[in-house]
């Protein structure tokens, strides 16, 4: 019965360390690239956003790539107030979305359809 409670305990501890461990580290994403002079943004829609958060230079010509892939879910329905983009995009592609130059500070939230899922992404 002492056995079966220590191994109990053990593992409790050991998926608790594992949770504040990796809970804590933040991975770098890198989907901002510039190109000819152009900022393409990168994120991937399906079951949510991906990058949740992406950080560009402001004061450049920039755009925005969706890729979907087998995507049916709400975040193939993608708003972008600020903007005024509303679309169904397709299961699996790409939709580039011309942000054309956006000013520091100004940040650009996308959202699902439904409210669910969104991004931002943060100039400066």
């Amino acid at each position: 019965m002492h056995k079966v409670v220590l191994i109990i305990v053990i593992f409790s501890l050991v998926v608790a360390l594992g949770v504040i461990f990796a809970g804590g580290e933040k991975t770098s994403v890198q989907n901002v690239e510039i190109k000819n002079g152009v900022q393409y943004i990168t994120i991937d829609a399906k079951g949510g956003y991906s990058p949740r958060t992406s950080s560009a230079k402001a004061d450049i010509p920039t755009k925005l790539i969706i890729k979907t892939d087998g995507t049916y879910d709400c975040s193939a329905s993608l708003v972008i107030r600020s903007i005024g983009f509303q679309k169904i995009l397709p299961q699996t592609g790409e939709t580039e979305i011309d942000l054309g130059t956006p000013k520091a500070r100004e940040p650009l939230q996308g959202v699902c359809g439904m409210g669910m899922y969104s991004f931002v992404i943060n100039f400066s």
